[in-house]
Parts: C-alpha cells; sequence; structure tokens
C-alpha cells in the first residue's frame, strides 16, 4: 500500500483520492486553509484518509501530488519534498495567477518553475490536461479493451518509473511525453489537453487510447 501525500485538496486533488483510495492506497489531504477545513472530505472518503498540514502530508506521501495554483509555488513546503517523488497537475493561468514573464514567453514550463522551488524534489507532470470528472469516470483496470491513456513528463526515469506504477494502479495507462521541458506539449490549449477526452458536458467523457495521446502530443506546437 502506498501513501499518498497530496498538496492541494480542489477538484483534482480529492479526485485523485479517490481513486488512490479505491486502489487501496492511504491518501494524507492537506490544503492552504488547514485540515480541520477537510474534516467532512475524510469523513466521507474513510479509514484509508487523513488531513495534515502541507508538510506532514508531503512528510508522509511515499508519492506527493502538488495541485495548487503556480502562484503558491513559493508556499510549498521545500524540506519535505527532497528526495521525494512529485506528481505535478498545474497549469498556469494568468488570469488567476497573475502574469509570470518566463510562462508568458516559451524559456520555461510551468514544471520547470515547479522545480525551482523544490530543486530536490523527483518532479513528474501528470494529471494536469484532464477533467477532473473525465479522471473519475474513465478508470478501467488493466487490460481493459477501453482503457485510457494518459501523458507525463519527467527528467527522473526511477520517478517516471513510480509514477506509472501509481497510475496503473488507479486506472490509468501512461504515454512517456518527454522531460519537463517538454511538458509544454500537455500544457492548457493543447490539442491533448481535454479534448481526446470528450467535451465537458458529457460527464462519463471518451476513453482516449494511446495512439490517440501520442497524435495529439505530436502536432502540438508553442
Amino acid at each position: 500500500m502506498t501513501t499518498v501525500g497530496i498538496i492541494g485538496s480542489g477538484q483534482i486533488g480529492t479526485t485523485l483520492a479517490r481513486l488512490a483510495i479505491g486502489a487501496g492506497h492511504r491518501v494524507v489531504l492537506s490544503n492552504s486553509r488547514g485540515p480541520e477545513t477537510l474534516a467532512a472530505t475524510v469523513a466521507e472518503l474513510g479509514l484509508r484518509a487523513s488531513a495534515a498540514t502541507s508538510a506532514e502530508a508531503a512528510a508522509a506521501g511515499d508519492i506527493v501530488v502538488v495541485t495548487v495554483p503556480v502562484s503558491a509555488f513559493p508556499d510549498l513546503p521545500v524540506a519535505p519534498l527532497a528526495g521525494k517523488m512529485v506528481i505535478d497537475t498545474c497549469n498556469y493561468g494568468p488570469e488567476r495567477d497573475g502574469h509570470i514573464p518566463e510562462l508568458d514567453g516559451t524559456s520555461l514550463t510551468s514544471s520547470e518553475l515547479l522545480q525551482r522551488y523544490i530543486p530536490d524534489a523527483l518532479l513528474v507532470k501528470a494529471f494536469n490536461n484532464v477533467f477532473y470528472k473525465h479522471l473519475l469516470s474513465l478508470a478501467r483496470p488493466a487490460g481493459a479493451a477501453d482503457r485510457t491513456y494518459l501523458p507525463i513528463a519527467g527528467d527522473s526515469a526511477p520517478a517516471k518509473a513510480a509514477v506509472t506504477e501509481f497510475i496503473d494502479s488507479i486506472g490509468y495507462s501512461v504515454i512517456n511525453a518527454g522531460s519537463l521541458a517538454d511538458s509544454w506539449r500537455q500544457a492548457t490549449g493543447t490539442p491533448v489537453w481535454g479534448t481526446p477526452y470528450g467535451p465537458y458536458s458529457v460527464e462519463s467523457g471518451r476513453p482516449a487510447g494511446g495512439d490517440a495521446i501520442r497524435a495529439a502530443l505530436a502536432i502540438a506546437t508553442r
């Protein structure tokens, strides 16, 4: 059983918590408002869920999910994330995060920016390109003919292997989308962002196989 620390308990964070618990993992949830504000969520999720501070969730996790606004990167707990395998689900949005010149241009991806804030973490970009309702509904067991694929990007082969194993456990297969510098191919507005999994108005989503995800990544332009 893996312990998954989750920093940020919004739509993606709580969806991943549900999927992880369904796969037999333990989750430690956190947010910026304090663990007491997560009492109802934890009660709904059951005995394998608990709430903690962000630093405690980072320390507890075998894998840690960071799912916060890009503007919150400076507030992340640095020391507890050192050496940890960290999944970055974050998307840059200037209307929410304010303008960040490096991200407005092409000199940096948001994952590379995150790596600067948590330099000793083993970072993997994942789950940032899929609507949370589709993420919940499209999970399938290994071997299913309609299993959906998700892209991941990262610089650490061991971290990508561990994240691939976790993603497989919660019902998805993986396409290796390259390094953190390549992660722009799955950023907001790219062909692989949202579209392969169907419109938001259809909450059940549409399964997307490996060929569809590879094709979408291949036609991305920056």
